[in-house]
């Protein structure tokens, strides 16, 4: 089949609400889940980490996410608003937290903290509107946000660095935008559920779920694994690849690529379903990842933080809005599910990139094992059956 059925026109009501969770996606996910990728570098020039330490707070932050995806697997639409909130206000303590504590422990348990919020914020932000609010449709704006976050935050940082800040006062300044956006999607987040918003559950338990729910899920983790090297390293493999040039603009360049991408890729599972679709977009960003080691230049590093950056939140966009419609049939939370298994491959990413990088002093061999996982979960959409 070639997927769903064209999405109704969104009213102006509609676009608010999908602009307020965009907002909240931005704050939790763009700032308070990605801006340490950015900061990474200076603060290790800074001797506030070591390359250890970031390691281990990169690896907190993946934890955390893990567990509060967990924490969310009993969140309901209706309480989808709340923890939006939450995780918004959250958020924004822990990079004001990072501003005033320089204690590498201290470092590493903030970003724990953060990557639980960030969890919270992906599944509440997702949930309130593609369930409680009925707004299908609206997924590419909706993780567009993530994008956006990425991009501002990390001209913010660029911008900050021009001006000869330190990492704490960036933290800081990272902390006053964030409140100030996600101020402006709280105040959007109508707690009002949408008339049509009724579902049907049939199954009790994981062990009830169908083949195409586990098969969605695998998939999303081996997508968790295959995006996460590019997205926790590239501003060190760059940094002495670029010249003059800051780091953290190609860092920008890769939530450039995610913002617009969106739209792009929910075109595509319109036209094509979610089988096709997220072939193509796993396919597509397994090149990217693996464009350094084909190409070990500027041109190479900008390619892949384009095109990895043009097709991870692509995932999320087309297996998110897929999850909903087999979570119509179960009592599962999917989308709680869905980011636990994202979240364990974050985790088992970069402990599988330290092996290889302590075994070959290079990322080459990280980015090809993040590839072929990519590549094997675009084998596996040949398996999904996810009503489309």
């Amino acid at each position: 089949m070639t997927g769903y059925v064209a999405a109704p026109s969104a009213t102006s009501s509609q676009r608010m609400s999908a602009l307020a969770a965009a907002l909240v996606m931005a704050v939790g996910m763009g700032f308070g889940r990605f801006a340490f990728t950015g900061l990474y570098p200076l603060m290790v020039h800074e001797g506030l980490l070591t390359v250890s330490d970031g390691t281990l707070a990169a690896s907190a932050n993946y934890a955390g996410y893990l567990l509060g995806a967990l924490l969310a697997a009993r969140l309901t639409p209706a309480r989808a608003r709340f923890w939006s909130i939450a995780a918004v206000l959250m958020t924004c303590l822990c990079l004001a937290a990072l501003a005033v504590l320089h204690q590498p422990w201290m470092i590493v348990v903030v970003r724990g903290v953060a990557g639980l919020f960030s969890a919270l914020s992906m599944v509440s932000a997702s949930l309130w509107l593609l369930q409680h609010r009925a707004q299908a449709h609206s997924a590419p704006l909706l993780y567009a946000g993530v994008g956006i976050g990425i991009l501002l935050s990390a001209e913010l940082l660029a911008l900050g660095e021009a001006f000869g800040l330190q990492s704490p006062g960036l933290w800081l300044g990272l902390a006053l935008a964030a409140l100030l956006i996600g101020v402006a999607g709280i105040v959007g987040l109508d707690p009002a559920p949408a008339t049509s918003n009724k579902t049907h559950p049939q199954h009790d338990s994981w062990h009830t779920l169908p083949m195409g729910a586990w098969c969605l899920i695998l998939i999303y983790g081996l997508a968790g694994f295959g995006y996460i090297v590019t997205a926790t390293y590239l501003p060190l493999l760059v940094k002495n690849v670029l010249g003059p040039v800051n780091p953290i603009h190609v860092w920008a360049i890769f939530g450039l690529g995610a913002a617009p991408s969106c739209y792009l890729w929910h075109k595509l599972h319109r036209v094509l379903g979610t089988h096709k679709a997220l072939r193509l977009n796993l396919l597509t960003q397994a090149l990217g990842v693996v464009l350094p080691v084909l190409s070990p230049n500027a041109f190479g590093y900008m390619g892949s933080a384009l095109i990895v950056g043009g097709t991870f939140v692509g995932t999320v966009t087309i297996a998110m809005p897929a999850a909903r419609r087999v979570a119509h049939t179960l009592k599962v939370n999917m989308l709680a599910a869905m980011t636990a298994a994202y979240g364990v491959g974050q985790i088992v990413g970069p402990l599988v990139a330290s092996y290889l990088y302590a075994a070959s002093g290079a990322f080459t061999s990280s980015l090809i094992a993040a590839a072929l996982a990519l590549g094997v979960g675009a084998v596996l959409t040949v398996e999904l059956n996810t009503g489309n």
